[in-house]
């Protein structure tokens, strides 16, 4: 194959796919009317999703193959195989809420990038591969980046298989029903680099006028799903003081977390939320008696993490005493804060001033796959800004044909350097 220098991305084809896969699991949120996507983890939607990227994938051209936890994986060959590969990916699972780009802008972006070197017929060295990974989201089974954790060797094959939603349905049931319960071992795949491109999901970008960010790692993330066990009674007849309400009690917690986080107790950009909190009977004249809650912490510091979470526990007791309830916690995830390798962030910044973009260094407060990746290989991200303050996990999220653009552009030219490069 001949090869040309500056190879570029159909942009227009990138946002009309972008579009194409929001329309799996689409639906009109009443309160707004605008149209979100809800295409939940190994769902019937997931399914429909997974097949028509992955017919993207073979009409480009790639080698499909699935593993055993559903992470699929499209490899367009380099002049020397046996070289490791560079990869870009990311995940097209959502939360119940979501727009079209979280995730999405990833996989797609991959995608075009393959598109783009068949397009100006270039040859890497390198073999590239695009990807997308089992359950980011973790809101169905409650483990976040569970995919790209089981192959990285994070976590089991076999404690992710036994993982159940609330209907108690299994990942392995789930990923068989939707046909991606896949036969190629999990830790097959140790890339020479991964770089994922993904929408910011917050404000920053777009508010310092930046046209990309240059990700400089993620922050440390733990989740815990809670249990206040009280004692339902009658909302009319039962004197306040002979109460163990398990809502005042989640209540006090909350608050504290709050409190937390405005001191600075635990680092100025210490996070805290309760974002489920489930009473039991649940009817607006019984004190609730049971109560499922869930907490979510974020610090770009693992020792003040550790320190919240100590403190989340010692305060737990304080409530139990207080308040006559009983208070058990379960971690579903948790992961250390991660710096992205130096020399693939300074490439991207290299490509984005080539480019003319403005861009800016960013600490990611979400989680992603990258973080997972980062264990094996060297590994960064690239974010787009988000209009509307960067709204996601929302019909909000919207990012514009040139903001997709740039970041793919940048993407395109990252994987190029990448896979040109020498070594193993």
């Amino acid at each position: 194959m001949a090869k040309t220098l500056t190879p570029d991305i159909d942009a227009k084809r990138l946002y009309a796919s972008i579009r194409e896969l929001g329309k799996i699991g689409a639906y009109r949120d009443e309160r707004t009317g605008l149209v979100g996507v809800n295409r939940l983890a190994l769902s019937s939607a997931d399914g429909e999703g997974r097949r028509l990227v992955v017919k993207w994938f073979k009409q480009a051209g790639l080698e499909v193959r699935v593993d055993r936890i559903g992470n699929v994986y499209g490899r367009r060959e380099g002049l020397e195989p046996g070289l490791r590969p560079v990869m870009a990916g990311s995940h097209i699972d959502s939360v119940p809420t979501a727009g079209a780009f979280d995730g999405c802008l990833g996989v797609l972006g991959a995608l075009e990038v393959a598109r783009a070197l068949n397009d100006h017929k270039v040859a890497t060295r390198r073999p590239f591969i695009a990807a997308f990974f089992t359950e980011e989201e973790g809101c169905r089974f409650g483990v976040d980046m569970l995919g790209s954790a089981v192959a990285t060797g994070r976590i089991r094959l076999e404690d992710a298989y036994v993982l159940k939603d609330q209907a108690g349905l299994s990942v392995k049931e789930e990923l068989g029903k939707i046909g991606f319960l896949g036969s190629n071992p999990v830790r097959a795949i140790l890339p020479h680099a991964y770089v994922e491109c993904h929408i910011e999901q917050g404000p920053i970008l777009k508010r310092t006028g930046m046209d990309l960010g240059v990700v400089s790692g993620v922050q440390a993330i733990s989740w815990f799903e809670g249990v206040i066990l009280g004692r339902s009674c009658h909302a009319g007849t039962t004197p306040m003081g002979y109460r163990r309400d398990a809502g005042v009690a989640a209540a006090k917690l909350n608050l504290k977390l709050r409190d937390w986080t405005r001191s600075g107790l635990f680092g100025r950009d210490f996070r805290a939320t309760m974002g489920v909190l489930r009473p039991h009977p649940g009817m607006v004249n019984v004190v609730p008696g049971r109560l499922a809650c869930s907490v979510d912490l974020r610090n770009p510091a693992d020792s003040m993490m550790r320190r919240a979470e100590k403190a989340l526990f010692v305060h737990s007791k304080k409530v139990e005493k207080e308040e006559g309830v009983s208070i058990r916690w379960r971690r579903t995830a948790g992961t250390p804060a991660i710096r992205f390798d130096p020399s693939v962030r300074e490439l991207i910044d290299e490509m984005a001033e080539g480019m003319g973009l403005k861009r800016g260094r960013i600490l990611s407060g979400a989680g992603h796959d990258a973080q997972e990746w980062s264990r094996l290989c060297k590994t960064a991200m690239i974010f787009v800004p988000g209009e509307y303050d960067g709204i996601s996990h929302n019909p909000r999220e919207f990012s514009t044909p040139k903001q997709c653009a740039d970041g793919v552009r940048c993407l395109l030219r990252t994987v190029l350097a990448l896979s040109q490069e020498g070594g193993r």
